[in-house]
């Protein structure tokens, strides 16, 4: 749903470099070389970046405060 502040294993912040990956993704930049541009250098850290399917549009509309 939405990016974790901290990376499960090690603990380093991560969430403060989402917004610039994705605009680096949008802008067809190759993954791993956004990656490295952001400054995610520990695959732990990367995984966290690569496994995350961002669903907030999808469940929004379903949001209590919206009622």
């Amino acid at each position: 749903m939405i990016i974790p502040i901290r990376c499960f294993s090690c603990g380093g912040l991560i969430a403060h470099k989402w917004e610039e990956y994705k605009e680096k993704i949008t802008a067809g930049i190759e993954m791993a070389d956004a990656l490295d541009q952001i400054g995610l250098t520990r695959y732990c850290c990367r995984r966290m970046y690569v496994g995350h399917h961002d669903l907030i549009e999808e469940i929004a509309p379903f949001s209590s405060s919206l009622k």
